[in-house]
């Protein structure tokens, strides 16, 4: 489903060329049309956690472009519509796209009845940030290590039960992880969005559950849940007391979502330098990286080809998790 578009407007000082701005030399043709605004197409709808990223990278571009990024939310079957969307857009750098881990999870899941093809159609920019993923349990369930939680789903099985956004998001697979490399048997229940998860924990409805760090956050502080793990290479600045999913002995458990800027497949190689070099600039110094640090985000800020590789890998990781736990799509 469509919604409203939502414009940042920057008071720019002429129209500055784009290479100009980041540092390159202003005789560089710059294959950004600055005089037109650039079109950023979310495929979520507003509010959720990649449409308030695209915007705080809109709003840094903006500074560092001299034009205006214009956020367009194309909602609705599970990111392809919008993702669709940025695939068959013109290749003149006028149309981008933001989008995250359900990007790498789709051809997996989806596999050829894509309405694109994953690795033909986009040209990846830069990846902007991930965000970890804390295993959290419902204060009823008296574990305080993922140790402890493991001994509880062996002796129990089946009575452990954790909710997604959905079959294939993120934390559902996460659980798919934590399954086989915990050998627990632990049960997903997929619900149609992640606000109501998070009301069936806190009601105890459910028993634990993959949230990200900054949606968790307030609710770990103020004891509605309790935080055994995260994923990611290391602990979380806002939860230095939490483990890794390393540490707590189970590294195959890394379902960390992340976040960046991609574009239609044939981009000028100038068009991707320059792209590429701002988003990543943006993301690396300044006010943005502030923000995304205070929000709970790991900043990243790759090059083109950094980017490229990890959706490569990403790829083949998902591929792999969702053929081991013979993982369907909803109907």
């Amino acid at each position: 489903m469509s919604t409203v578009n939502r414009r940042h407007w920057l008071q720019a000082s002429g129209a500055l060329a784009l290479g100009a701005v980041i540092g390159m030399p202003a005789i560089a043709t710059a294959q950004v049309n600055t005089a037109q605004p650039v079109r950023v197409i979310v495929p979520y709808p507003p509010g959720a956690a990649t449409d308030a990223l695209s915007r705080l990278l809109a709003q840094a571009l903006e500074k560092a472009a001299g034009t205006n990024f214009i956020i367009e939310n194309k909602s609705g079957a599970g990111s392809q519509i919008g993702t669709k969307a940025i695939a068959t857009a013109a290749p003149d750098g006028q149309t981008l796209g933001f989008i995250d881990t359900a990007f790498a999870i789709n051809p997996g899941l989806i596999g050829t009845a894509l309405p694109y093809d994953t690795d033909k159609d986009f040209t990846p920019l830069s990846l902007m940030a991930s965000a970890q993923l804390v295993l959290v349990v419902h204060p009823s369930v008296k574990v305080n290590s993922m140790a402890e939680f493991v001994t509880l789903g062996k002796a129990k099985p089946g009575t452990l039960n954790y909710g997604s956004a959905g079959v294939g998001s993120a934390p559902h697979l996460a659980g798919e992880q934590l399954r086989g490399a915990a050998g627990v048997d632990v049960m997903h229940i997929a619900y149609r969005g992640g606000a109501t998860v998070i009301t069936d924990l806190l009601a105890g409805q459910i028993q634990f559950g993959f949230f990200t760090v900054p949606t968790m956050y307030d609710h770990i502080r103020a004891g509605s849940v309790r935080a055994l793990a995260v994923t990611g290479d290391a602990r979380s600045p806002r939860l230095p007391d939490v483990p890794t999913m390393a540490e707590a002995g189970l590294p195959a458990v890394d379902a960390t979502p992340f976040f960046g800027l991609i574009g239609p497949a044939g981009l000028s190689p100038q068009t991707v330098s320059q792209l590429s070099q701002a988003a990543s600039e943006a993301v690396r110094s300044g006010p943005l990286r502030e923000r995304l640090v205070e929000m709970g985000f790991v900043p990243v800020g790759s090059t083109h080809d950094e980017f490229a590789q990890r959706l490569q890998a990403e790829i083949a990781k998902w591929r792999e998790v969702i053929r081991v736990g013979g993982i369907k799509p909803d109907a």
